[in-house]
């Protein structure tokens, strides 16, 4: 099925990036994507869009071009419905949105209500192009909100918020079912976001106050104490590793340099990682030389956090 996606402005890449684990991204503008999905529900686990739909048509941003697709599909409902429209900042379209949601409410076949539709058509106008869809979900961001770090059993400052956690284990390709690794688990943000979208979760840790916490954080899930350049893993036996690697010398380490500590723990995801999958790494500074060395490097994104942290997201095979 086809569907169109209203993304965060959070990053420039990685909303449209995570599609990929729900379908394959056959055109893309500034916070919207259009999407081959094979199983929409999956779409649920989104966590940088806002929106999704079922992708109906698509014309230039222009108020005639918009009315002819409108015509064109010529829809009929009889269920109560309501037409929305978001601008993204630098649209080209010169029509006022409730100049268009008229035009929805027009042209569209049906029951109008605004106060309560059960069904909404939306049109999301992105640079040079307008897209028009049903909305089939939007994605619960309160949930995240309710994971924040700081309403979890055990806190930890400098972790991962929920959703750019969920985002990369979307990013690593994840299904339910399979198995991931975290081996600089910490309290367990990342592997808590893949726990809720059915994927099973491995963490390891060399820091016995952080395995403790995150025992607090995920009860009954599997975690060790193990040194990451050294983990009691088989060869080629889990499906996924996301990680967020150390970033300075104040935490517990037993590497004598972290090069070498990054270098250690990149070979060992490559062993534990079964061909062909992907491990999604980040931390503070440029190491894909590094991780250059054990994969091919699909991806490179860079998140600013704050002033004194920049993230860097390495996709890697």
């Amino acid at each position: 099925m086809k569907l169109l996606f209203e993304l965060s402005g959070e990053h420039p890449d990685l909303p449209a990036m995570e599609l990929e684990c729900v379908g394959t991204v056959l055109d893309r503008r500034t916070q919207v994507a259009v999407a081959e999905c094979p199983e929409p529900a999956a779409a649920g686990r989104l966590a940088l869009t806002h929106v999704v739909m079922e992708y109906l048509g698509e014309c230039e941003a222009t108020r005639e071009a918009f009315t002819a697709l409108l015509r064109d599909l010529a829809i009929r409902t009889d269920k109560p419905f309501a037409g929305r429209v978001k601008t993204i900042q630098g649209s080209r379209m010169d029509v006022t949105h409730l100049e268009l949601e008229r035009l929805i409410g027009t042209l569209i076949s049906g029951p109008v209500s605004l106060r309560d539709p059960i069904e909404e058509y939306r049109a999301v106008i992105s640079e040079d192009r307008c897209y028009f869809g049903r909305v089939i979900l939007k994605i619960d961001r309160g949930g995240f909100d309710a994971r924040n770090p700081m309403r979890r059993p055990f806190f930890h400052p400098g972790v991962m918020m929920p959703r750019m956690g969920r985002a990369l284990v979307n990013i690593s390709l994840a299904r339910p079912g399979e198995v991931i690794f975290d081996p600089f688990c910490g309290t367990g943000g990342i592997l808590l976001e893949a726990r809720e979208i059915g994927v099973r979760v491995l963490g390891s840790d060399f820091d016995p106050a952080m395995v403790a916490g995150y025992r607090q954080n995920l009860p009954g899930s599997d975690v060790m104490i193990a040194d990451a350049t050294m983990v009691p893993v088989c060869d080629e036996a889990l499906d996924a590793v996301v990680t967020d690697l150390p970033y300075g010398q104040s935490v517990r380490i037993r590497a004598e340099s972290m090069d070498r500590l990054y270098d250690g723990s990149l070979a060992e995801i490559r062993r534990v990682l079964r061909p062909g999958r992907r491990a999604v790494v980040v931390t503070n500074r440029d190491i894909t030389g590094i991780a250059a060395r054990y994969f091919t490097v699909l991806q490179e994104h860079e998140q600013r956090v704050h002033k004194s942290l920049t993230r860097r997201i390495l996709v890697l095979s």
